[in-house]
């Protein structure tokens, strides 16, 4: 059977953006709204939102091992393989939502305070931390049913699924912060309240869009099962593939608690700094996505060389747009961070952290395209062992020698995530301009094709 039509690298990459985009910019409605507060809250907010994205990645195993796996038997033309592991990323996902939402009910506090939350942020942002535990349990199904509807192709629809979701939790996220008519003020836990009611949404439009587009109506048992003969193949690219991000978000955590050790100003500088961050990286990942799912397919219809020119290609535009996101950023930061704060000080310390990240920005655009290439090939385990020393080191190790043992305070902390991502950057490209791939991508498409055959026979 051969490949199916496939759409070009731009039209898939879009809608990946716009919803990363949309993502990106409930958060930032949070953080602005919580400054509006104070600036207590939004280090409160920001707090809670790095522990909600540490125990998200949990959930990469499973949608980004899905995903591989997925485009993978699509690829070799084996739809059945596909849909049986769609259903087992549910009851995967059962399991460690549910997981994750208790450890950070019950652990808020504790977690709080390995970041060295300050004294004042702590009374706001532990009931926080404990109401978003909900939306994080919901947000587990949200991540593999995503995740089977872009590998699938499907990007669009899920870009609908997510605009509807969003939308639902801005339009009630401030009548419950602010409280309105019978409705008590719930401050930062109404954000938390809207983000539950908009994730249980989310969960109810991937059902009816997965019986539209794919066919696909799970069964009961479908929701708590655990199929391990079927998760393997998932987990094989899933867990390394998360244990990175998750080595990443370790040390990004380090550096946060570093951070927060400097004071509320500082802690709040490097939020304000991180959300526009944010904005800058999300084509550059929305790229790495989008040429994680073509790669994916190419490697089980055996289109190797299709593949490495593909990423050639990804890797282009990622560059060129990120850095001119990256430079425009930093040229507007003193009229665009006044959205968060009229502080002189912290908007002159921000900017200059922006003019940082212009240089950071090419190095994290080899990683987000180059390892999601890697990992679409079934070569998952070398981005994590390659990477994790210099996360250790140049990333969290640097951050503490620039920013504390120097006193280069946030310039030294910036100086070391640009220096880790160039580290990281440069040897993921000489992975797989080298070939290193190639074996397990060779090995990849065997394992399908045998499945195929043993389903025809």
């Amino acid at each position: 059977m051969g490949v199916p039509p496939r759409p070009s690298l731009v039209a898939l990459t879009w809608p990946l953006f716009a919803e990363l985009v949309l993502g990106l910019v409930v958060g930032l409605v949070g953080l602005w709204l919580a400054s509006r507060m104070s600036d207590t809250a939004s280090g409160a907010f920001a707090l809670s939102n790095h522990v909600q994205a540490s125990f998200f990645l949990l959930f990469r195993i499973i949608s980004m091992g899905v995903s591989v796996v997925i485009t993978q038997n699509l690829g070799a033309g084996n739809r059945a393989g596909a849909d049986e592991t769609a259903r087992a990323s549910l009851g995967a996902s059962t399991w460690l939502g549910l997981g994750a939402g208790l450890a950070v009910a019950g652990l808020a506090g504790p977690l709080l305070r390995l970041l060295n939350a300050p004294d004042n942020v702590m009374p706001l942002a532990e009931p926080y931390l404990q109401v978003l535990s909900i939306s994080l349990a919901l947000d587990a199904f949200n991540a593999s049913m995503g995740a089977v509807m872009r590998a699938h192709m499907h990007t669009r629809d899920t870009l609908l699924n997510m605009i509807a979701m969003h939308s639902l939790h801005l339009a009630i996220c401030w009548p419950l912060m602010a409280g309105l008519g019978p409705l008590p003020a719930l401050g930062l836990a109404g954000f938390a309240v809207a983000a539950a009611i908009s994730r249980a949404f989310g969960v109810a439009f991937h059902l009816w869009l997965w019986r539209w587009r794919l066919q696909l109506v799970p069964q009961a048992h479908d929701w708590w099962r655990m199929r391990w003969r079927r998760l393997g193949p998932a987990l094989h690219i899933g867990l390394p593939g998360a244990a990175e991000n998750i080595a990443y978000r370790l040390a990004l955590m380090v550096t946060v608690a570093l951070v927060a050790r400097m004071g509320a100003d500082a802690l709040a500088i490097h939020s304000y700094t991180m959300q526009v961050m944010f904005f800058i990286l999300v084509f550059g990942l929305a790229v790495g996505f989008a040429s994680e799912i073509l790669v994916g397919h190419l490697v089980g219809a055996r289109q190797l060389h299709e593949a490495h020119r593909l990423v050639r290609k990804s890797l282009r535009w990622g560059l060129l747009v990120s850095t001119g996101v990256s430079l425009t950023a930093a040229l507007t930061a003193p009229w665009t961070l006044q959205l968060f704060t009229q502080d002189p000080h912290i908007i002159q310390q921000a900017t200059t952290l922006l003019w940082i990240t212009v240089l950071l920005e090419p190095g994290r655009t080899f990683n987000l395209v180059v390892i999601n290439a890697l990992r679409a090939t079934g070569d998952a385990r070398f981005p994590v062992v390659a990477g994790a020393a210099s996360m250790v080191f140049v990333m969290a190790g640097g951050a503490w020698l620039l920013g504390v043992v120097f006193e280069l305070g946030l310039v030294g902390v910036w100086i070391a995530y640009a220096a880790d991502e160039w580290v990281r950057g440069l040897i993921m490209c000489a992975r797989w301009w080298r070939l290193g791939w190639v074996p397990a991508a060779r090995a990849t498409h065997r394992r399908v094709t045998r499945q195929r055959a043993f389903r025809s026979g």
